[in-house]
C-alpha cells in the first residue's frame, strides 16, 4: 500500500499599498505565494505548482500575477517606498 497526495503551503511575501483594480481604493495588498507539493507517506517531496497573487485588504479581490511581476512587487516593497501613496496599479478589470 502506497499513500500519496498533495499538500499546500501559503507564504506571505510582502504588503504593498496599491490602487485596487476592483474597488478603486488605495489600500494595502498582500503579495502571496502558493506552493503545492507532492507527498509520499505524508512527507512533502517536491513542489509541482507555484502560483503568485495579490489580494486587496479592503474589498478582498484577488488577482493572479506572474513570477516576474511578483519579484518586481517584492523588490518594490523591499525598496522602502512609503505606504502613504499608491505606487503602482498592477491590474485593471
Amino acid at each position: 500500500m502506497i499513500i500519496f497526495g498533495t499538500k499546500g503551503y501559503l507564504y506571505q511575501l510582502a504588503i504593498l499599498t496599491l490602487v485596487c483594480g476592483r474597488c478603486g481604493n488605495p489600500a494595502a495588498h498582500t503579495l502571496r505565494k502558493r506552493v503545492t507539493k507532492f507527498t509520499l507517506f505524508f512527507v512533502p517531496l517536491f513542489p509541482f505548482s507555484t502560483k503568485y497573487a495579490t489580494q486587496c485588504t479592503f474589498c478582498g479581490a484577488e488577482q493572479q500575477v506572474t513570477q516576474e511581476q511578483a519579484e518586481q512587487l517584492q523588490a518594490q516593497a523591499a525598496g522602502g517606498q512609503t505606504h502613504g501613496q499608491p505606487q503602482q496599479q498592477p491590474y485593471r478589470h
